[in-house]
């Protein structure tokens, strides 16, 4: 009896299965998308997903541990360069299973598109437009007035008028006679300081 055993063993012996899920791995890692069956794409998920782990540790011993599945120099170097760069924030999941409307010609099985997340420059580019819309439209409510804030503040404003309006207006007064009669007088020129010639002057006459 087989109770108990999840693994799918996709027709083939041990030997096969694991040789071909070490080539679709290399071929995942090396063109970032692979196309087949939806059998033989969840198998290589779980196959692919703990290297892609193991490569966030750049050490002799996760090489070592890697190469041994996979098997590809090439891989190997695509893997713990540009790939552990870009999964470096990513907890997991970093790989995606779209499955196709039309099935393989021949048996009719189900056909998928597996890739990994992070190299869809195409969803990449719609979920951040997406997430700059939601923060622009957020931040348009907030500074729009609907809060409780912005009605807290038109009512401060409409108060401040409302005293403003009530406060009594200051009484003008009228300059008297006397300041009228200060402000009408001219002002004196001043004169030019007196100098020693003009004072010998003065003498002599």
């Amino acid at each position: 009896m087989r109770h108990g055993k999840k693994i799918n063993h996709l027709g083939r012996t041990t030997a096969h299965r694991h040789a071909m899920l070490s080539n679709m791995a290399t071929s995942l890692i090396l063109h970032k998308r692979v196309t087949t069956t939806v059998a033989k794409a969840k198998a290589l998920r779980q196959y692919v997903e703990p290297l892609l782990t193991r490569a966030k540790d750049d050490t002799t011993h996760s090489r070592r541990t890697v190469f041994a599945s996979l098997q590809s120099k090439e891989g190997l170097k695509e893997l713990y360069g540009d790939v552990a760069a870009r999964i470096a924030n990513r907890p997991g999941g970093y790989t995606r299973i779209l499955k196709l409307s039309a099935g393989r010609s021949g048996d009719n099985a189900d056909m998928c598109i597996i890739e990994l997340v992070d190299f869809n420059e195409t969803l990449l580019e719609a979920k951040n437009a997406a997430e700059s819309k939601t923060t622009t439209t957020r931040r348009s409510r907030r500074r729009g007035g609907k809060g409780p804030t912005a009605e807290a503040g038109n009512e401060a404003g409409t108060s401040a008028a409302v005293v403003a309006d009530a406060a009594p207006a200051a009484p003008v007064v009228s300059p008297t006679e006397a300041e009228a009669d200060a402000l009408s007088v001219p002002a004196e020129e001043p004169q030019a300081p007196a100098t020693a010639e003009g004072d010998e002057e003065k003498k002599a006459e």
